[in-house]
């Protein structure tokens, strides 16, 4: 958390109000510098003043912000992070490590509570060496459901926690998995390579469906992210499972208790009705 739709979010508002305007100055706080980076024998700060921002991509969950033929700011968010566009003599947002001035009287402010989110000035070659570990986006073209069925073939690992591994597909993260896996009814805990050509069709499906709906409402807020306008996204109200494990509250499909586990070392919640591994029947899944 921020995944995609966060980071997308992120990216569609603030390039209007940032491309084309120029980096007049840098400010930081004096105690977290390292949230600024850049290769060796680079300084990014001076790297920074004067160049002018020529568009707003992103990969994955990473914020690439194109300064010239010769130049990316790359940023990731991480757990807290937050990118936010306001006047310059506004007052310091929470947490705030870095302040991008630009030529129209605006900042890009990052603030980060848990301070593991950083802003990196690099070359093109390593944005394009950061593309290549990655997987590709979930809504390629080429990302089909025979294309999934084919790259599970080699992944023994249960399908939660090969969903997570960025080098399948970018920008999944916990939420958007559970919520996929539900929709599409199948169980966290199936091995990857076992799932039928049809089960990866559907959960390719599925992948969309959430990712839009979430992008659609700016994201999922629970506590720290913001869209660069400072408000939070909505979709944590269309939730259908995330989170909802440990209260024993009722899977809204078909009425019965939802269960929490771990996977891969993440906090898991699906409906053991809807969502059964091979071989097992409901008799087993008590209704909430």
């Amino acid at each position: 958390m921020p995944e995609l739709p966060e980071v997308e979010t992120v990216r569609r508002i603030a390039a209007p109000l940032v491309i084309g305007r120029s980096i007049t100055g840098i400010t930081m706080n004096p105690t977290f510098t390292c949230v600024l980076e850049a290769p060796d024998g680079m300084d990014p700060v001076s790297s920074l003043i004067g160049r002018t921002i020529m568009d707003v991509e992103r990969r994955g969950k990473y914020l690439l912000f194109l300064l010239g033929a010769d130049l990316w700011m790359v940023i990731h968010l991480r757990m807290t992070g937050r990118l936010l566009v306001v006047d310059h003599q506004a007052s310091p947002v929470r947490f705030e490590h870095l302040g991008i001035a630009l030529d129209n009287g605006k900042d890009l402010r990052f603030g980060d509570q848990r301070k593991f989110g950083r802003v990196r000035v690099t070359l093109p070659e390593e944005v394009e060496a950061l593309s290549f570990r990655l997987g590709p986006e979930p809504f390629d073209r080429q990302v089909t459901g025979r294309w999934l069925h084919g790259a599970l073939e080699r992944r023994s690992g249960k399908i939660k926690a090969v969903l997570l591994d960025q080098h399948l597909l970018a920008g999944l993260g916990n939420i958007y998995v559970d919520e996929a896996l539900f929709r599409a009814r199948i169980h966290p805990e199936r091995i990857a390579r076992n799932l039928s050509l049809e089960e990866a069709t559907r959960l390719i499906g599925a992948i969309r469906h959430v990712l839009r709906s979430a992008i659609a409402n700016q994201g999922t807020t629970f506590s720290s992210f913001e869209n660069p306008y400072g408000e939070a996204g909505s979709n944590a109200d269309f939730l259908r499972v995330y989170g909802k494990g440990r209260g024993a509250l009722s899977c809204p499909r078909c009425g019965t208790a939802l269960e929490h586990l771990v996977v891969g070392g993440r906090g898991t919640t699906f409906c053991p009705r809807c969502q059964l591994l091979p071989g097992q029947d409901t008799s087993s899944a008590s209704p909430a």
